[in-house]
């Protein structure tokens, strides 16, 4: 981590949460992030679902959930961004305080509620996004809507043009429902409305939730599988709260952060026994090691948000240059060679 953003990130913390994050964006684009754009090598440089990526270390969705920052996100490290979610009206979402840090675990508790300006204001700053970067968009659906399922087609429909893919989220816990979503005839029919949607033909990706059975996640991959999907996204934040130890532990909402690794890492091993989609591994993503497992478990690509809170925004060069350390040191010319090679470690 750089000097200035270990300074930085010392002064956001005095801050609550969610105001330090936002502080944190309007910094970015004031243009005191990095600049040197995505980290690249032949080493590194992939494909996901069609997609040419320098690197496959993303920015997971939730960092800028209002797409206010692209093009301060185009110039770091990542390979690849992913903003929002989306919903096709705004909402405010959960009453404050709804963020918290768990210093001690390297964690993050939220119960945000898809809060966001709607599609709209998004769409029109994704018409206006940087040139070569690739920018994906989480789909979400309005807490108070009488057919959520619909919402997702809504805002693909809408901010399909602008986008390079888009991901459907039914994983959040923090709408009343809406991982009921990730049932087997439920998901089913969501999926192909978002199908028959998507007329731009962009690829579709699919979050799901780190708290499914195996019985669950069995049913999820047969939907996947059957509906024309791209990828898959393991995973979305867990309810679980074992072992923490942070002051803030007991609270409501999703968990994400290391503690999260473990777990996340073994639904993205096993469900890269179910299906030959691409997955894209998110949980507990801080390090270029930490990258690299959840590739070799079976991941294609990786996402990180939380870690950011901890390692600050040059985090995603750091893992990025690493992984390709990592990749060169056990004799693999490319990270696809790499990919599902330690699997069985995690089944």
């Amino acid at each position: 981590m750089r000097a200035l953003e270990q300074i930085g990130l010392r002064i956001l913390r005095g801050f609550d949460p969610e105001r330090a994050h936002g502080l944190a964006l309007r910094a970015l684009n004031t243009g005191l992030g990095p600049r040197g754009g995505p980290v690249t090598s032949r080493r590194l440089a992939t494909t996901l679902a069609g997609l040419s990526l320098p690197n496959p270390v993303g920015l997971a969705a939730g960092f800028d959930k209002n797409a206010t920052a692209l093009h301060a996100l185009s110039r770091t490290g990542f390979g690849f961004l992913e903003v929002g979610a989306a919903t096709p009206c705004p909402q405010i979402g959960n009453a404050k305080p709804r963020l918290y840090r768990l210093t001690q675990d390297a964690a993050a508790i939220n119960r945000f509620g898809f809060n966001n300006e709607g599609m709209g204001p998004i769409a029109d700053r994704l018409a206006q996004r940087p040139s070569g970067a690739v920018i994906g968009l989480n789909l979400g659906a309005n807490k108070d809507s009488g057919d959520r399922a619909a919402d997702f087609a809504r805002v693909l429909a809408h901010c399909g043009p602008h986008i390079d893919f888009a991901t459907v989220n039914v994983s959040s816990p923090n709408t009343e429902k809406l991982r009921d979503l990730q049932g087997k005839a439920a998901l089913a029919a969501l999926l192909s409305g978002v199908m028959q949607a998507n007329v731009t033909g962009i690829p579709i990706f699919l979050k799901i939730a780190p708290d499914l059975n195996s019985d669950e996640l069995a049913e999820v991959a047969e939907v996947a599988n059957a509906s024309g999907l791209s990828a898959i996204i393991a995973t979305n934040t867990t309810l679980s709260r074992d072992g923490l130890t942070s002051a803030h532990r007991d609270q409501t909402g999703g968990l994400s952060g290391e503690p999260l690794f473990e777990k996340s890492t073994r639904v993205l091993a096993k469900l890269s026994t179910l299906t030959d989609l691409p997955l894209i591994g998110v949980g507990g993503v801080g390090s270029a090691e930490h990258a690299y497992a959840k590739i070799r478990a079976g991941a294609s690509a990786v996402q990180l948000y939380t870690a950011l809170v901890y390692g600050g925004i040059s985090l995603a060069e750091d893992i990025a240059r690493g992984l390709g350390d990592l990749l060169e040191r056990d004799g693999f010319a490319n990270v696809a060679d790499a990919v599902g090679t330690d699997k069985g470690a995690w089944l």
